[in-house]
């Protein structure tokens, strides 16, 4: 039987082979490359995207004002409480009732309740199901036709600021991802529902408002809030990645250097590639998950790798 000596040995021996290949040395021009390393494509999941900063707002906002200047008499809701259409939000008295119930109760309770009965005050009625997002009133206050008393919103949505060099990528349906400043730990999904057709100038800069639909609104959620936003554009799963660093241009076509079983000198190959991303591309056609592709030691593929020669092999001097 081997022990386990011999295969601490065994394990070493091959690590050392290894690491001969990997940092296998070639002379070029006069000065050494490198590989890097060595990989095999693998399947994944990729998607692009497009970030851009929003805001939470209301999809529709709706202001409730009195009809005539009085006096609020009570107030039925709070801020974030639901309503349904209809629902009778509080009441008030205009500003002659207010003015004959004060009297009549300086008279006593029996004339207070003749009047109240007799002269009846205003309901406050919701118009539309919504959220209440503000409360502007306390009973007791004076309320004027002009003022605000309460402020209703039929959802919350996030109006999102996308770069005019970005927004030919947006599309109405894609799927987005929203996350919160306050809360970046509470990550919600949605839809693009509208792009706007007029431009805004933010810092000089050309932008669009989009408009995103949550699929659900969470309870933190509150309008004016800070939303970070990521529209995906494309997104495929189950496809060839490499790493980005190992692809080259050559006249136009995109190339890899792959070392061929058996041999230590890496080749070149035409590829055809999907999209792309900073860490990985799509490789649609020109190789396979059994290919091992070199990626040299410096960042990406060195310009040497870019032109028509290998430049994994010895270059001839240049006569002067």
């Amino acid at each position: 039987m081997i022990n386990k000596k011999k295969i601490v040995l065994i394990i070493a021996a091959a690590a050392a082979v290894l690491t001969v290949l990997v940092f296998y040395l070639v002379k070029k021009n006069g000065k050494t490359e490198t590989i890097s390393r060595i990989v095999r494509p693998h399947l994944g999941e990729m998607h692009t995207s497009v970030s851009a900063t929003g805001t939470v707002l209301p999809y529709n906002r709706l202001e409730i004002k009195p009809q005539v200047n009085g006096r609020m008499e009570s107030v039925l809701v709070s801020e974030g409480q639901k309503v349904h259409k209809g629902q009778i939000l509080g009441w008030m008295s205009s500003t002659e009732r207010a003015a004959l119930i004060d009297a009549a109760r300086a008279q006593g309770a029996s004339s207070l309740k003749y009047w109240e009965d007799a002269y009846k005050p205003i309901a406050v009625i919701a118009p539309i199901n919504g959220t209440v997002i503000v409360r502007g009133i306390e009973p007791g206050q004076a309320v004027q036709t002009a003022t605000a008393i309460l402020v209703l919103s039929d959802r919350l949505i996030v109006k999102a600021d996308v770069d005019e060099t970005d927004i030919g990528r947006v599309k109405e349906g894609q799927r987005v991802v929203i996350s919160l400043d306050a809360y970046p730990e509470v990550n919600v999904g949605g839809r693009v529902d509208l792009i706007e057709y007029e431009s805004t100038i933010v810092n000089n800069v050309t932008m669009y408002k989009v408009n995103i639909i949550p699929d659900k609104v969470p309870e933190v959620y509150r309008s004016g809030m800070t939303a970070n936003v990521t529209i995906i554009e494309k997104a495929r799963k189950d496809i060839l990645l490499i790493p980005t660093e190992a692809v080259a241009a050559d006249n136009g076509k995109s190339v890899v250097w792959i070392i061929p079983q058996g041999r230590k000198s890496p080749e070149k190959r035409v590829i055809t590639v999907g999209i792309s991303d900073d860490q990985n591309t799509e490789v649609l056609s020109g190789l396979t998950a059994n290919d091992r592709v070199a990626i040299l030691a410096q960042a990406g593929i060195s310009l040497e790798a870019k032109k028509s020669t290998n430049p994994f092999m010895p270059q001839r001097k240049k006569m002067r």
